[in-house]
């Protein structure tokens, strides 16, 4: 069975597979429009899989900021793979392709699905971080809807005491969605704000805490020394904690935010990206860029503007959004 038809009856399934799909279809456009065109005409220039072919399509998928190392292992592997098969149509490399891309993202595990660790019967912490203007607050108010919707309950603590606004941004979410921030004024000790918003957590019985942080530029040393302390902070009070360090990232930034993701992983232990505005990017190969040269998994993208539009991250659907005209009109 081709992967393209694996792809297309597990997405045609259980309605609530469906839905992943359309979101990541409709999601994925922009990238979709220019990968897959492109994809589909170097297929129609091409009569037969040689250099020259493999050369187009590394440049294709360097443009969607793939990431000029995955790229190479990539390329590297379908040569190995159309060799294997004896595929000589360049049609058949299309099918191969896709299910590359969500190899590179398993890796060994086949983990395809990424979760959140969630403490049973206990406060789990997740800090937040990245530079301003990602979107990391928006992510914070999306993410404690999508708690509160499964039952949990739900604390918010406004730890960005520095940028002008975000403290009232964030009570805003906490507002719309229904859940308590804890909060100083601003410009107070970030970290005196997430001692309290422990204390409020646990005194309230409270699910998960999610934290708020600065995102100066990531080149600031003080920023980093600042979240290392905002961190200790968490450590002392829960030993166990943060459970997840997640980092925001812009996804239509491309590779920038590949040297930011670098950058914050040295200083803070990130366990998972969240990235954002996925839907207003043609260059949505950022994703596996991300997990193959930093291997960080990306935990949830932004797919819209609505409140249930951030989504756990799902290497199948990522990769149905991706090809979703050709499977969709796949016979095999």
């Amino acid at each position: 069975m081709s992967f393209f038809k694996k792809l297309k009856d597990k997405f045609s399934g259980s309605e609530e597979e469906h839905d992943v799909s359309d979101k990541y279809k409709s999601g994925l456009t922009k990238t979709r429009d220019t990968f897959s065109t492109k994809i589909n005409n170097l297929v129609a220039r091409y009569r037969k899989v040689d250099e020259d072919f493999f050369e187009d399509l590394e440049e294709i998928l360097i443009q969607a900021d793939v990431g000029v190392t995955t790229v190479m292992d990539l390329i590297d592997e379908l040569k190995m793979e159309v060799k294997r098969q004896n595929i000589k149509d360049t049609e058949g490399v299309k099918d191969v392709i896709s299910e590359k891309l969500v190899e590179i993202y398993a890796g060994e595990d086949d983990i395809t699905k990424e979760s959140l660790t969630l403490k049973e019967n206990d406060l789990s912490v997740y800090l937040f971080v990245g530079v301003n203007g990602v979107g990391k607050t928006t992510s914070i108010g999306k993410l404690a809807h999508q708690l509160t919707e499964q039952g949990k309950k739900v604390v918010l603590v406004a730890g960005d005491t520095f940028r002008a606004g975000a403290i009232e941004q964030l009570q805003v979410w906490g507002e719309r969605v229904g859940v308590e921030v804890v909060k100083h004024r601003e410009g107070s000790d970030p970290s005196a704000v997430i001692y309290d918003g422990i204390q409020a957590a646990k005194s309230r019985n409270a699910d998960v805490l999610l934290c708020d942080t600065a995102g100066r530029l990531q080149n600031k040393v003080n920023l980093m020394n600042e979240l290392s302390k905002v961190k200790r902070v968490i450590e002392r009070e829960i030993p166990d904690a943060p459970h997840e360090v997640l980092l925001v990232l812009d996804a239509t930034t491309g590779q920038n935010a590949l040297s930011q993701a670098k950058t914050f992983a040295q200083a803070t232990n990130v366990t998972g990206i969240v990235l954002t505005k996925l839907d207003g990017t043609a260059k949505g190969g950022i994703v596996l860029a991300i997990r193959k040269e930093l291997n960080i998994p990306v935990k949830f993208v932004g797919l819209g503007e609505k409140v249930t539009d951030l989504e756990a991250f799902d290497a199948h659907a990522f990769v149905y959004g991706l090809f979703a005209d050709m499977i969709e009109s796949d016979k095999a």
